[in-house]
């Protein structure tokens, strides 16, 4: 879920749901297909779940396997959903949500022995009045706010925000990672912005190759990952196709997100490396340390 205002953005309705968390005026989701877990995840109330070990480095190494994972959020797992995380043997869980999202959704499950940091992270569509317009607003009025690119514009400024502003934030995840955080799990609320700049981040600092960071990066469109738009009417004119089409940029990944990050990268710092070193305050031996505890030998 990505949450602002009073939107709401759903992971569906599953069959085996522990718990539901209905509001007034939610909305029914697009689709009332049940959930099924995907095959490389066997979880059915954590949406967009994967371990981003296999990735490939410039210098011909791997992101370790059981080392990184990420996520959505965790506030609706299953008890089964619960016992897979807490058999992963993570460290920490770092939840990127803010406020308003943990108030909309709920806490993350308290996974026993893992630690949980709450660092939150500008969300990448701010603005209570625009999400108003979001969930509440007719087809003209979409067309006005999201139509001819405004969408698509809106989340590419948010990532340049995201990088430019929160340096301190994504200094402190690195840092944290590279003393004694890992195994790691990364989630925001659909964990494809907040957590997925995050993990572009850590995986620009210790060498991953930019096209394994989009790879991975986009795999949060796939069906069974991507979250479910709800809105306030759930008419047939209020969830057509059109409709559709115009919040779409809003919550799907687009490769032109990231392009937006890595060129407000280069405008501000100049390269990466001085990003890493300068902007994020990575000395040699933090990167090293990262490198170590991250990738394959």
């Amino acid at each position: 879920m990505v949450a602002c205002g009073t939107l709401v953005v759903s992971s569906g309705t599953a069959t085996s749901r522990r718990r539901t968390r209905r509001r007034p005026n939610q909305g029914a989701p697009v689709t009332q297909t049940p959930q099924v877990p995907p095959a490389d995840s066997p979880l059915v109330e954590v949406r967009n779940f994967r371990d981003v070990g296999g990735l490939p480095t410039v210098d011909g190494r791997r992101v370790r396997a059981g080392r990184l994972f990420r996520s959505g959020h965790l506030a609706h797992a299953t008890d089964a959903d619960t016992a897979f995380l807490g058999g992963l043997g993570l460290h920490t869980v770092f939840d990127f949500r803010n406020a308003a999202d943990i108030s909309l959704e709920g806490p993350d499950v308290t996974l026993p022995g893992v630690r949980n940091v709450n660092i939150p992270l500008t969300d990448p569509a701010d603005g209570a009045e625009f999400w108003t317009m979001v969930r509440d607003g007719a087809l003209n009025q979409l067309r006005h706010i999201l139509g001819d690119g405004k969408a698509a514009a809106r989340m590419a400024r948010s990532y340049r925000h995201i990088i430019t502003t929160r340096t301190a934030d994504h200094s402190r995840l690195l840092h944290s990672l590279a003393e004694d955080s890992m195994p790691a799990l990364l989630h925001c609320a659909a964990g494809k912005d907040r957590a997925g700049l995050s993990v572009a981040v850590t995986l620009l600092a210790v060498g991953v190759e930019r096209e394994a960071i989009e790879a991975d990066y986009l795999k949060s469109n796939d069906p069974h990952r991507r979250y479910k738009i709800r809105r306030s009417d759930n008419s047939p004119a209020a969830m057509s196709p059109e409709v559709m089409e115009l919040l779409s940029p809003l919550f799907g990944a687009d490769a032109a997100y990231l392009t937006a990050a890595y060129d407000a990268i280069a405008a501000t710092w100049g390269s990466t490396e001085t990003y890493l070193t300068e902007g994020l305050g990575l000395t040699p031996d933090v990167r090293e340390r990262l490198r170590d505890r991250l990738l394959e030998s």
